[in-house]
């Protein structure tokens, strides 16, 4: 294979490191929502300052009802509520009178409702101002319309139609563009040129943004660790523009939706909803979506982390009609044949697969197959399967793994502890020693000083925060994804802590060593 195309692979070698998993809605900004501004770049500083090398991020996606990552209205598109306003304001593409905030907004929580409101307004204000004098930035936005327009066009249309139809999903908007009869597409297309443009216009502020966090994060030794989900929401442009794909009926509702059997999250499972893929019709064009999508994702992270690995080797398929996963059926998946076709592509990617939940030996083999570290959380190591044996506990894991406290879909360590029963309690401090004296410090160490080749915590988890910081409860459709961090919440002692044990337990070496 030509050089060139094992580029993907050959840009990130796994070292042994420590890092901090961190969305960056969490981020503090006085706009209402963490964004791709200052502080991001204060919190990249922060990580180098203290010898972490990794920042695991959640799906960057723009996302829909719920305010999940892991519902996004596209696979490929940019989550336009991180753009920065500072930023827009220093290319002069909005100004001071435009941002000024009446009310302040919480410094705890994404309050989302009047987020989008405020940054909807001022995106629009920024592409007002550009195509009256695009001078300075046509040119870079005809390159990135260009380069993106296999999944661009696509989505901006999707999007202007979403929101001329009061945002409802594409299944409701009238029969000639649900079912997207050609002359009526074409009709809107040529008759909303201007806000199909303005959609484009805001991804290419994204990811021009995005792309200049992780140069930085690259500069500082910094990798960056994505997220793809395995599925995508069903209100989204991947499903209206490409319902071939998935399991759908002529009026393209789902037939059959993704989700997991009963497990430590819920007795009923999760129902997630999103529509399943058809595996044939994928394999029928070389699985181009799927290697389009992690083409995609590759060129801006170094590490992507692939949600419900457990899926491609088999999958929890629910009848639509069903309201709980409970009535499910394990059905085959694409298995080895997916990653065989990305390695050929896209050369050695380097994937993390979550091999959480009901794991096969099936599974294992395919992810030991190319290679990908799983994962293990050492919460799981104390309150499930309290015996000697227990996959999660560090003794019986090897190095191709990364460790974690806890997960954004766990309580915070200090939430999960006083939460979990005396039974747990004792097993911990019989493993550990002792209890007293922070408990989420002898977990971090415990994590630190593994065998695994990645160690990573949840910031909250650093910051010793309780289940009032946690950033998701599966099964939930509120409360979920707002949880944000002030800097005046950083404890000096606790972040030196972790510096040295970086140090001390060989997780800070510079990727250039």
């Amino acid at each position: 294979m030509e050089k060139g195309k094992h580029a993907i692979g050959e840009r990130n070698k796994f070292r042994r490191s420590g890092g901090i998993l961190l969305h960056p809605t969490s981020l503090p900004s006085e706009y209402g929502i963490g964004d791709l501004g200052p502080s991001i770049y204060k919190f990249m500083d922060f990580l180098a300052e203290n010898n972490q090398k990794l920042w695991q991020i959640l799906p960057l996606g723009p996302t829909g009802y719920g305010n999940s990552p892991y519902q996004c209205l596209s696979a490929f598109a940019g989550n336009h509520l991180l753009i920065s306003i500072e930023k827009l304001l220093d290319q002069g593409l909005i100004s001071k009178i435009d941002c000024k905030i009446e009310k302040p907004f919480s410094s705890e929580f994404v309050d989302f409702n009047r987020v989008i409101i405020l940054k909807n307004a001022l995106l629009r204000i920024a592409y007002n101002n550009f195509t009256h004098n695009r001078s300075e930035f046509e040119s870079k936005f005809f390159t990135f319309e260009r380069e993106n327009q296999y999944w661009l066009d696509e989505y901006a249309l999707y999007m202007s139609l979403k929101i001329a139809h009061d945002q409802t999903s594409w299944i409701e908007w009238p029969d000639k563009f649900h079912s997207r009869n050609e002359s009526a597409i074409n009709e809107w297309r040529n008759g909303h040129l201007r806000e199909i443009e303005y959609y484009k216009f805001i991804q290419f502020l994204f990811y021009h943004q995005w792309s200049e966090v992780k140069l930085f994060a690259n500069k500082k030794n910094i990798s960056i660790i994505g997220d793809i989900p395995i599925f995508v929401a069903l209100d989204s442009s991947d499903v209206w523009s490409h319902p071939e794909l998935y399991h759908l009926d002529e009026m393209g509702n789902p037939i059959y939706v993704a989700g997991v059997p009963p497990d430590y999250f819920s007795e009923t499972g999760q129902r997630w909803g999103n529509p399943l893929y058809r595996w044939d019709k994928m394999k029928e064009n070389d699985y181009r979506w799927w290697i389009q999508r992690v083409k995609h994702v590759m060129k801006y992270v170094d590490i992507v982390r692939i949600d419900h690995f457990r899926g491609f080797e088999a999958y929890w398929r629910i009848p639509a009609n069903e309201p709980t996963a409970v009535k499910g059926k394990w059905i085959k998946g694409p298995g080895a044949d997916l990653f065989d076709r990305i390695k050929k592509i896209l050369g050695d990617v380097p994937i993390i697969a979550e091999d959480l939940g009901v794991i096969t030996p099936e599974v294992d083999a395919i992810r030991d197959q190319f290679g990908y570290p799983g994962m293990k959380i050492l919460h799981y190591a104390f309150d499930q399967d309290q015996h000697s044996s227990n996959k999660h506990l560090p003794h019986n894991y090897h190095q191709n793994f990364v460790v974690y406290t806890g997960t954004h879909d766990n309580n915070t360590t200090l939430g999960w502890y006083n939460s979990t029963s005396q039974k747990t309690k004792d097993y911990l401090a019989s493993f550990i020693g002792s209890t007293e004296n922070d408990v989420v410090a002898k977990l971090i160490r415990l994590a630190w000083s593994s065998v695994a080749i990645f160690a990573i915590i949840p910031l909250q988890d650093l910051l010793r925060l309780d289940e009032s910081a946690r950033m998701n409860l599966p099964g939930t459709l509120t409360g979920n994804w707002q949880w944000r961090f002030s800097w005046e919440q950083i404890n000096r002692e606790k972040v030196d802590e972790l510096a040295i044990m970086s140090e001390i337990y060989g997780r800070c070496a510079s990727k250039d060593n």
